[in-house]
């Protein structure tokens, strides 16, 4: 027979009561009120690792109908909702444990730093009742995640909770986007209220307009710089993209004829054959032209730090962050604002006064670039059609090229395999092509692939990567396979950490300077085979496009993932590579 306690039947009556509560609503945990929150944001997906810490969230999620998307290492989690909100713009979102869920993250939260993507990590802690007390897993995350964040807070009472949501959600967007962090300590998760005392913030009532054009005197000022140039060009960066500006873009290239380039997220902004748009000649362009126009985009390593645009030029630079315009290089005029609304305005401003005389001298700078652009083009050539084996990296880029389809959402993941690409590879739309951006993250592929293809289940996913690379987070292409979410995983296979191997052994030799950078001969094929997917090894440069197209067809046929492991000359290089510009 079984005794129970008066102190046993008190406590169930008083769980039974609370569970009644929580029923009705009159009480709601902090988790629920997270998920409430995320709810308020937009959050309908959150990229998570189980831990003690955070549960009561998934409960929340739930209940809010939230997705919950489970990885394998909280690397790919925070890679995941970068690539989920560049793909939706929308805020990503992921969610950690702590200590060694938060560390693990860290790498991704950089990554969406440097590259101004909007995610929310939220991260759990000890109670805080057992603050500097040595609690499970306690590390000081704030601190540690500060640098690296727009915002980065504690939320230290369980009222609170919401309101802090809404507060990181805004830094997620004020001028240029990148990532917040909230850190939930375990009691203030767990802990139940009266929903009356909860702050929840409604929906759309707590936001002020990001659509700015800054000074409408800048806007005169830039329209006659336009006007008056005979040889224009602009640099559309990732922010044109992630802004909502694609249609302004194209609408001023077209409507002042202006050729244009393209980087980042806002490749593909206009096809390949239409007479504004230049990608093999920047370098021309900078050195040449009488104005340039930057649009959301650094003067950072990838740019020479500036150096290398004419100083005997106009140069304009349009950002969402007052702090990028004019850094590293002096700047004849500097707008801060909302890209599509500036260039709405510009052109709105300017459309009617450029005479005839202008736009002869502009159709024949564009002339001139065309002409430049074959030139460039055919000397390259060779090396994108190379027969040699083993495989020169450029015939891959070329084959896979070739392959991408009109919905293809390409990611480059690796050193040389991203820059080598670029050479090649042109996507079909904007936003198409994903990479590691300023930080030059490795192992981001997988998560990206996973954020793109939950963003958008009818586009194919591809992703490029270097050997390094793939081994460093493959295996969350199980995770991919698990929530319906399954890619096409191409591997530029060399058995090296490359793009650091060539400085090494032109520094060191070749005794030396193979050290610390030479991988195993891996045929990844297997690994695919492992998880019961379709793989292949490709040795030759005429088998690269039938096993691309094998690839694709058994991913349509079973819904999982494919491989295909191509095997490149270990003794070929970027030109960037070889000058080592990303140093420089």
């Amino acid at each position: 027979m079984t005794i129970v306690t008066k102190v046993e039947k008190a406590t169930s009556t008083a769980e039974d009561t609370l569970k009644r509560k929580v029923r009705d609503g009159s009480v709601v945990s902090g988790g629920h009120l997270v998920a409430r929150a995320l709810k308020n944001e937009g959050v309908d997906t959150i990229f998570t690792l189980c831990g003690g810490h955070i549960i009561d969230i998934y409960d929340g999620c739930i209940d809010e109908g939230i997705r919950i998307i489970d990885v394998r290492h909280e690397q790919v989690a925070a890679h995941a909702a970068d690539g989920y909100a560049r793909q939706t713009g929308k805020m990503g979102c992921v969610v950690t444990t702590a200590g060694p869920g938060c560390t693990n993250a860290v790498t991704g939260i950089a990554t969406a730093f440097r590259s101004e993507s909007p995610v929310l990590h939220i991260g759990g802690q000890g109670a805080l009742s057992q603050h500097k007390m040595g609690s499970l897993q306690d590390l000081p995350h704030v601190d540690m995640m500060t640098p690296i964040t727009k915002f980065a807070a504690c939320v230290s009472s369980t009222e609170r909770i919401a309101d802090m949501i809404s507060m990181a959600a805004r830094e997620c967007f004020s001028g240029a986007s990148g990532p917040s962090y909230l850190e939930i300590p375990r009691d203030v998760l767990d802990r139940e209220i009266p929903i009356e005392k909860a702050v929840i913030p409604q929906p759309g009532r707590y936001r002020a307009s990001t659509y700015s054009i800054g000074d409408p005197a800048d806007i005169e000022r830039l329209a006659d710089v336009l006007v008056n140039a005979e040889r224009p060009a602009i640099l559309f960066g990732q922010q044109v993209f992630t802004s909502g500006s694609t249609d302004a873009a194209v609408d001023l290239l077209r409507g002042l004829d202006i050729p244009g380039y393209f980087n980042g997220a806002s490749r593909g902004t206009l096809p390949i054959g239409d007479p504004h748009h230049f990608d093999r000649t920047r370098g021309f362009a900078f050195n040449n032209a009488d104005v340039i126009v930057v649009i959301g985009t650094p003067f950072d390593f990838r740019m020479g730090y500036g150096k290398r645009i004419s100083k005997d030029l106009t140069l304009v630079q349009i950002d969402q962050d007052y702090r990028t315009v004019g850094k590293n290089r002096d700047i004849n005029l500097g707008l801060v604002g909302h890209p599509g609304a500036i260039l709405s305005a510009v052109l709105q401003a300017a459309s009617a006064r450029i005479d005839k005389g202008k736009r002869q001298a502009r159709q024949q700078w564009m002339k001139t670039l065309e002409e430049q652009e074959v030139i460039a083009y055919e000397k390259v050539l060779p090396l994108l059609k190379s027969d040699q084996s083993p495989i020169h990296p450029y015939r891959v880029a070329y084959e896979l090229n070739e392959f991408l389809g009109e919905d293809t959402i390409y990611i480059g993941d690796g050193g040389d395999v991203v820059t080598i690409s670029a050479q090649a590879v042109r996507p079909r739309n904007p936003g198409q092509w994903m990479d590691p951006g300023a930080l030059g993250s490795l192992g981001v592929g997988t998560g990206f692939a996973l954020g793109a293809k939950l963003a958008h289940p009818q586009k194919e996913v591809l992703c490029y990567y270097g050997d390094g690379a793939f081994s460093m987070t493959a295996f969350d292409m199980e995770t991919c396979d698990r929530f319906h979410a399954p890619y096409l995983a191409v591997i530029g296979n060399n058995s090296s950490m490359n793009q650091i191997r060539y400085g090494q052994v032109a520094k060191y030799g070749e005794e030396r300077g193979n050290v610390g950078n030479k991988l195993g001969d891996v045929e990844f094929s297997k690994f695919a085979h492992m998880l019961g997917n379709h793989g292949e090894e490709v040795r030759e440069a005429s088998e690269i496009q039938p096993a691309l197209l094998r690839a694709r067809e058994a991913i349509a046929k079973t819904g999982r993932s494919a491989v295909v492991n191509i095997w490149v000359d270990p003794n070929e290089y970027a030109p960037g590579t070889k000058n080592q510009t990303m140093y420089k």
